[in-house]
């Protein structure tokens, strides 16, 4: 065997390894975006949009309880959901890049959740049929949720796109920046592979198809353009995060960084 196969095989994860990290993948990615998304209430345009990106960050918290449970089980070492998201540090986390972004105005953070919507509506649409039954399950919850979110974020980027000339400007920045953290989604790893051999994720270019056709339609509709390429490759799935990502943790654990194992 040669030193370069040697060193792919032992690099490659276990079954058990990659099932770890890619329930801390998605559970991570709800989780902080619930964390942004709370960062509008009573900041919001208007009540409606206040109750309505409230509910969608409820039902992230709710999907993140359920897959970081999940993932503290099949560790085994003892670490519930809370202790997966309050005493990890930024490079522990396996969030997706793009979640981790500050909200900027109302049309940046519609754009940052029409994107992420239409994959957690197609991947938890996938992983309906996982061999993990588990992960199955929760994916089952999780998609009628996101259903609803998917609705919420394509109709404001309609709204917006096609509205007035400062909202279509505003949005249109938003997608050309935001547009390339989506690279990451369906950039595959030994994680991504290892679980589709065994069925338990869906495979990464067939989930881009499927993305790709559901966005389309609303990007036109919208009046917005799509931008050519997606460019530059961010590996939050990983553990390679940005500063942002930081600025979060520190308002999310601060009372258990202040009063470790405290109660109520």
């Amino acid at each position: 065997m040669s030193a370069t196969a040697r060193s792919t095989v032992a690099s490659a994860p276990t079954l058990g390894q990659a099932r770890f990290e890619y329930l801390l993948r998605l559970g991570d990615t709800s989780l902080v975006l619930a964390q942004r998304l709370g960062e509008w209430v009573g900041h919001a345009p208007a009540l409606e949009e206040d109750l309505g990106l409230a509910n969608v960050a409820l039902d992230l918290l709710g999907q993140a309880r359920l897959l970081l449970s999940y993932a503290g089980e099949l560790e085994g070492c003892g670490r519930d959901e809370d202790a997966l998201a309050y005493r990890r540090d930024v490079p522990e986390f396996r969030n997706f890049t793009l979640v981790e972004q500050p909200n900027g105005d109302f049309g940046f953070t519609i754009v940052r959740q029409f994107l992420l919507d239409g994959l957690q509506r197609e991947l938890y649409s996938a992983l309906r049929q996982s061999t993990d039954e588990r992960l199955a399950g929760i994916a089952a919850k999780a998609l009628k949720e996101t259903e609803y979110h998917w609705r919420f974020s394509s109709r404001w980027l309609v709204r917006l796109g096609d509205g007035t000339a400062e909202s279509h400007a505003r949005v249109q920045r938003a997608l050309t920046e935001l547009w390339p953290y989506s690279n990451e989604f369906f950039a595959a790893d030994l994680i991504d592979q290892v679980l589709e051999q065994a069925q338990i994720a869906p495979p990464l270019a067939t989930l881009e198809t499927r993305w790709q056709a559901l966005l389309e339609p609303v990007i036109k509709e919208a009046t917005l353009a799509c931008p050519p390429g997606r460019g530059k490759l961010t590996a939050g799935k990983r553990g390679l995060h940005g500063e942002a990502l930081g600025f979060v943790l520190a308002e999310m654990q601060f009372l258990q960084r202040a009063y470790p194992g405290a109660r109520w």
